[in-house]
C-alpha cells in the first residue's frame, strides 16, 4: 500500500511539473540602442509622450529602459511580449528605477487585453510603496489588500538607483504581491479572467531598467 501511495504522488508531481513552463528574457541577443525583438508597445488612454523603449548596456549586461522623461501625470507606457498568452501565471522582472520628479515607478503587466485593459502591480522609489491596481477602459483605480479593508497596497522601502525585484503571482482572482524575495499582500479581483500577454510598464517620467523578465506559464 505504501508503495502505491509514493507511485502516485511520484506521478502526480510529475504531471504538474510537465505543465509548467518557464520563459526568461534577458536582452542579451537585442541590439544596443534599438527596441527588444518579441515586445510591442502600448500608451494607455494615448496621454502624454508614448514610451521610448530601448536596449542599453553596462559592459556585458543588457537590459531594457523606458527613455523618455515626460512628465504628464497619468502617463502609462507599456512594453508587452507578443508571442505569450496566459491567466495563470508567476511573473518577475529586476528593476532599477534611474530618475524622475513625478515618479520612480516600475510595473509588471499581466492580462493585457490591449493598452486600456490589464492588470498592474508597481514599485514606486518616490513613494516607498507597491501598489496592485486594474485598468480598465483606460481607467486606473487600485484594488484593495485582501483582509484589510481599503488600502493603497503596501510600504516596503524601494530603493532609487539599485536593482530590485518585483514579483506577482497569479492564480484565477487572486494574486499575490513580492518584493525582494518577501510576500507583501494579496489582492482578489475577477475583472479580467482571460488569458492576456505579460510586459512591464512605466508611468510619467519614471526612466527605469528593466532585466531578466521571468514568465512560468502552467
Amino acid at each position: 500500500m505504501r508503495f502505491v501511495v509514493c507511485v502516485l504522488v511520484v506521478l502526480f508531481v510529475g504531471e504538474y511539473t510537465m505543465f509548467r513552463e518557464t520563459r526568461r528574457v534577458d536582452f542579451s541577443g537585442d541590439t544596443v540602442g534599438q527596441p527588444p525583438k518579441g515586445f510591442e508597445f502600448g500608451h494607455t488612454r494615448k496621454l502624454g509622450a508614448p514610451g521610448k523603449w530601448v536596449v542599453q548596456a553596462d559592459g556585458t549586461d543588457r537590459y531594457l529602459t523606458q527613455t523618455d522623461g515626460d512628465s504628464t501625470g497619468a502617463r502609462f507606457p507599456v512594453a508587452v511580449l507578443t508571442d505569450l498568452s496566459a491567466a495563470d501565471v508567476d511573473l518577475s522582472v529586476r528593476f532599477k528605477p534611474v530618475s524622475g520628479r513625478v515618479d520612480q515607478a516600475a510595473g509588471l503587466v499581466w492580462r493585457y487585453q490591449d493598452e486600456n485593459n490589464y492588470y498592474i502591480v508597481r514599485a514606486n522609489a518616490l513613494e516607498d510603496n507597491v501598489v496592485l491596481y486594474k485598468v480598465e477602459n483606460g481607467r486606473r483605480a487600485d484594488l484593495p489588500v485582501k483582509g484589510e479593508g481599503r488600502t493603497y497596497g503596501k510600504k516596503a522601502d524601494v530603493p532609487a538607483g539599485q536593482w530590485s525585484t518585483l514579483r506577482v503571482v497569479a492564480s484565477g482572482p487572486r494574486f499575490e504581491v513580492h518584493l525582494n524575495g518577501n510576500k507583501l499582500y494579496d489582492v482578489e479581483d475577477a475583472t479580467f479572467q482571460h488569458p492576456g500577454k505579460v510586459g512591464v510598464w512605466t508611468k510619467a517620467d519614471s526612466v527605469t531598467q528593466f532585466d531578466d523578465l521571468t514568465i512560468v506559464t502552467k
